[in-house]
This record gives C-alpha cells, structure tokens and sequence, in this order.
C-alpha cells in the first residue's frame, strides 16, 4: 500500500501527460484540466489502495479513462471537438535515427507518410468510433501495452487487440483517403479502395 503524504512526489510528475491523454480524449482544453482535476481527486483518495511496485502510470491513466468515459456516458453526448494543433505529433511523425539512415531505409509508406501535415493525421484519428480512438491513442500514442490498456479500459486483452487492429486498420483506410486527395498515390488504385497498399 502506498502512503498519501508521498502521493504528490509520486504522481505530479505524470500531470503534463494525463493532461495531454485528457485533451486527446475530450477534444476542449476545458473538459480536459476538469477530467485531470477529477482525476487527481480520485487517485489521491485511493492512494492508499495502489500497491507500490505496480505501474503507477497505468494506475492513473486507468483512473483518467473511467472519469472520462463516465463523464462521456453521464453527458450523454459527444464532446465539443477543438482543433488539436497544441498537441504534440503523434506517433506517425516520430521518427527515430540520423537523416542518412531515415533516407536509406525509406519505403515508399514513408513517402506517403511526408506528403500529410499534422492536421491530417489528427483529423483522421478524429474520425475513428470512440471504441477504437481509446485504444489507438493509448497504444500508438501513449505507449501502452495490450496487457496496460486492457486494465486501463477494464476490458479482456483479446478486445484490446480487435478494437486496436480495427482501429488502425479504419485510420489506415483514413489517411488512404487523404492520400489520394492530395494525388500522393496511384490514380490507378483509387478504383481499388488502395487497402493494404499504405
């Protein structure tokens, strides 16, 4: 069990990424810092109950998930969407590795992938049901394992995986819509739907 007198020191520090998880998920910076505060709220009152030598990230986000989707239910409605530019670039445009070994190991996904701004990509992942953006953003985004999402949305494992294949594979179909309006494709495969070719 974990003290509460350490509950600052242990859990502050993760504030700057819940806060984007938060913006991420309700889309309105308002909604968002209410979401974190309540957050916070909660994960200080069960402190107590968190086993030290557990993730405490996943602990939290857990937490900042059901205040969330508790929020969304009891609204009954969907939040105001904002443009996300504040937020940072998602996993699409994070790039590991000097220029050189960028250039020699480009594929030609890569190529597609440089023909889209920010704006794209964040409007494609906007697109996605709700069952299917959580996932997405905590795995591709948050860096979560199956194992962490699954506790995290409190769901088995194996709906994890479904909803994130379906997710990826319906932001796939997204950003293949995007390609072929900005010509950064065959025109011969827009007849085909494009698919797998992304």
């Amino acid at each position: 069990m974990a003290d509460q007198a350490k509950f600052e020191t242990d859990a502050m520090g993760f504030a700057p990424q819940l806060y984007s998880a938060a913006l991420r998920m309700t889309r309105n910076p308002a909604d968002a810092e209410d979401v974190l505060q309540e957050t916070f709220l909660k994960a200080y009152r069960a402190y107590h109950t968190f086993q030290e030598g557990t993730n405490l990230k996943a602990w939290l986000y857990r937490i900042l998930t059901n205040t969330y989707i508790n929020r969304y239910r009891k609204a009954q409605r969907r939040p105001s969407e904002v443009d996300l530019g504040e937020i940072e670039d998602l996993y699409l445009y994070r790039r590991i590795g000097s220029a050189e070994s960028a250039e020699a190991s480009r594929s030609a996904e890569d190529a597609v992938l440089e023909g889209f701004v920010d704006a794209d990509v964040k409007n494609a992942v906007e697109t996605l049901p709700e069952r299917f953006r959580l996932p997405v953003l905590l795995a591709d985004v948050e860096g979560f394992s199956y194992k962490e999402i699954a506790e995290i949305l409190d769901v088995p494992i194996g709906t994890v995986m479904s909803r994130l294949h379906r997710g990826r594979k319906a932001l796939q179909k997204a950003l293949w819509k995007f390609a072929q309006e900005r010509g950064l494709v065959d025109d011969e495969r827009k007849e085909t739907g494009g698919g797998s070719q992304l």
